[in-house]
């Protein structure tokens, strides 16, 4: 008996195997511990469940995914979660409209600073430097110092201009009153070179994903500061990206995708399967790091800094658990309002409706549904309220959610994503608050919220 949905069966628009349109596919990743639900569907076997025939292909860059999905190279890729907003806004020199359906994982990412840097922030304000998680007052006192002294800025790196880790560096900075436009020098490193351009002193520090910031600790050259589950617990990492039009054209290849990546997250997120997780993404063709490094995160424990244990954080890496595979709208919200923040929409926006067009829970919900997985039956939800674990009663069945608490005690309302932007003091906005307000359906006095 074949394995294969009936629905692909039955499908009008049958122009391949089983009624999928496409079955040899192309798709992109990034050498991450998040890209593991591709490489699990791979290794596992549940590509071929689905009738697809999937080549994986290691990129060096995220400009590279970008441009390949753009043009068709690729299929579909891992793609930072901000990354198919972009695409379909045109910032940055690739303008085409793209989507997501699924969430690969939440959490995943750190920032790291250089021994020496690490040193000089406890020399200076040693009272911000003895309890976990760290804010970012410290740094400020050592920009302020250089600064004084006449010396050069602080370079920090970030793996896309668009990306998690800029929006989470820039976060971590605003709080402490950084202007990470004027005060520190960003550049962008691809992830797998952010030790190489540390250890020759190139950069400070830098947020990226794992393995890369344990890699740097391991071998003695940085210290991590802080995770971006302490930042904003179970924030979104990463997602499925493919073209609108590749969408509209393969739809029942793409759903056949969803529900094989949605089998891999599920395996994936297993206690009892992480260990073989590292051992089949650690290897070159991957991740290319040693698997005792990407074990560490991937199993549930994190390392600071050489002269520190490991201390237990069991959802550092998610990959299934609370819901963490939907493509919430709320979520593309978060990330429109840090584009808007530090000036990368240079226009007022409606804002909702780019999440809508974006990010689509509804393609979500028929792979769901054709699995027999729970889905939520929102497209939105407020984050920061929860401190602990919590049920989600407004789903198919009800879901267990985790904590989703910023680490400055902030709260964010999809409902007013503009009066979200005018309560930050530290942004380089290039519209006005009053123009985006008007754009967002709202009085022109929400500018002054």
């Amino acid at each position: 008996m074949s394995i294969i949905p009936d629905w692909l069966r039955r499908s009008a628009h049958a122009g391949g195997r089983d009624g999928l349109e496409k079955t040899r596919l192309t798709l992109g990743f990034i050498p991450l511990t998040d890209c593991a639900p591709l490489v699990i569907a791979k290794e596992r076997g549940f590509f071929e469940k689905y009738g697809l025939d999937v080549e994986l292909s290691k990129e060096t860059s995220w400009a590279n995914v970008r441009d390949k999905v753009s043009i068709g190279i690729l299929d579909g890729a891992h793609m930072l979660a901000p990354m198919p907003i972009a695409s379909t806004l045109g910032i940055g020199p690739v303008e085409k409209p793209t989507v997501t359906a699924l969430s690969l994982d939440l959490n995943g990412n750190a920032i790291t600073v250089s021994q020496a840097l690490y040193e000089r922030m406890r020399e200076l304000d040693p009272g911000a430097m003895n309890h976990r998680p760290y804010s970012a007052v410290a740094l400020r006192q050592v920009i302020e110092e250089r600064r004084a002294q006449g010396g050069k800025p602080l370079t920090f790196a970030v793996v896309f201009p668009v990306s998690t880790h800029a929006y989470e560096l820039r976060y971590w900075m605003g709080a402490a009153g950084i202007d990470p436009d004027t005060d520190v020098r960003l550049l962008v490193v691809p992830p797998p070179q952010m030790v190489t351009q540390l250890r020759a002193g190139n950069i400070d520090g830098f947020c990226v994903g794992e393995p890369w910031n344990s890699v740097a600790v391991a071998e003695g050259l940085g210290r991590v500061l802080i995770t971006n589950y302490e930042l904003w617990n179970n924030n979104p990492e990463k997602v499925f990206g493919v073209n609108l039009e590749w969408a509209e054209q393969y739809p029942n290849t793409h759903r056949a995708l969803l529900m094989a990546l949605l089998d891999a997250a599920r395996w994936t997120d297993a206690p009892e399967n992480r260990p073989s997780v590292a051992e089949l993404i650690a290897p070159s063709r991957y991740i290319n790091a040693p698997v005792e490094i990407v074990r560490q995160s991937m199993t549930g424990t994190f390392r600071y800094a050489l002269d520190e244990a490991p201390v237990a954080m069991p959802d550092f890496n998610v990959f299934f658990r609370f819901a963490a595979t939907y493509p919430w709208r709320s979520h593309a919200l978060w990330f429109l309002t840090q584009m808007v923040r530090w000036g990368q929409i240079e226009k007022p926006l409606d804002l909702a409706a780019v999440a809508a067009e974006v990010y689509r829970p509804d393609l979500y919900r028929e792979a769901a549904d054709a699995l027999g997985l729970a889905s939520p039956a929102l497209d939105h939800k407020r984050e920061g309220l929860h401190a602990r674990g919590w049920m989600l009663e407004e789903a198919t069945i009800p879901l267990a959610m985790g904590p989703d608490r910023f680490f400055d005690g902030s709260t964010f309302d999809p409902a007013d994503p503009v009066g979200y932007i005018a309560g930050f003091d530290v942004q380089q906005r290039a519209c006005s608050l009053e123009a985006l307000a008007a754009a967002n359906g709202g009085p022109a006095e929400t500018a002054t919220l």
